[in-house]
């Protein structure tokens, strides 16, 4: 099935303009259930209730409330926060230009693939740009009332938008205590040097899968034909005294494996 676009924008690069087609990069493959009541199983349906009177509030009449550090509410009616959406706009502004590794993997967040929107000439100048460049933009947008920043990028020859999250959202990695302990002694480390050898592997995606999905697929499937299922307990994991013992435990299991 071709992909389909989700949304359209012009990548502004001086005075040229390129305009270009959003495709999502990832599919949300998570299992959605119908609450159903028990009794009857009829579909049920979310209100919003008066916490005091019990009484079901209609939705244009409920007003948001951010709750201040000290408790207090700041009630905002909903057109004062029409007010501060971005303006709409196709411009994907394009902020910058730097080296792929000057962004680590925490700030991204949402890939899109870029397609061409008319005007293929410009849209394969920018990847031969890009290309010639090695690296990739900071860029600006707005899509559906909400603001973005993202790294243009390129990948296998497409161009590709991802979204970044901004500083505020990134924890500091000094927030946490620098990695310390008691250092392996040289057996210890031999054994742990093998172990990680024994695990080398290439990245191969299509060899993980959402267990958790598969498994409430494979039980959706035999509810469907009228069967029954079997909940099964989960085994205790053994538990090692000390690392030698544990890392001796890993290292016969992959020999095992092997």
């Amino acid at each position: 099935m071709a992909a389909r676009a989700m949304w359209k924008g012009v990548i502004g690069l001086g005075e040229e303009k390129i305009p270009v087609k959003l495709y999502s990069a990832i599919e949300d493959t998570n299992v959605h259930f119908r609450l159903l009541h028990e009794k009857d199983e009829v579909p049920v349906k979310q209100e919003l209730i008066n916490s005091q009177t019990e009484e079901v509030v209609p939705f244009e009449r409920a007003r948001r409330a951010f709750i201040t550090d000290e408790g207090d509410m700041v009630i905002f009616e909903p057109e004062e926060l029409d007010e501060l959406e971005p303006e709409a706009s196709r411009d994907i502004e394009v902020l910058g230009f730097l080296p792929p590794e000057e962004i680590d993997h925490r700030w991204y967040l949402r890939p899109y693939y870029l397609g061409p929107d008319g005007s293929e000439e410009a849209y394969f100048a920018l990847i031969q740009a890009m290309e010639t460049s090695g690296l990739e933009g900071l860029v600006r947008w707005t899509m559906r009332n909400k603001q973005y920043v993202g790294a243009l990028r390129l990948h296998d020859g497409y161009p590709m938008l991802v979204t970044l999250r901004y500083d505020a959202q990134v924890v500091p990695i000094e927030s946490l205590e620098a990695p310390a302990g008691p250092d392996l002694d040289e057996k210890e480390l031999a054994m742990a040097g093998q172990l990680i050898g024994m695990l080398a592997a290439d990245f191969e995606p299509e060899q993980y899968h959402d267990e958790y999905r598969q498994r409430v697929m494979e039980m959706v499937e035999t509810k469907a034909k009228g069967g029954k299922v079997k909940t099964r307990k989960r085994r205790k994991e053994a538990r090692y005294e000390d690392l030698s013992g544990a890392l001796r435990a890993s290292l016969e299991k992959e020999r095992i494996r092997a």
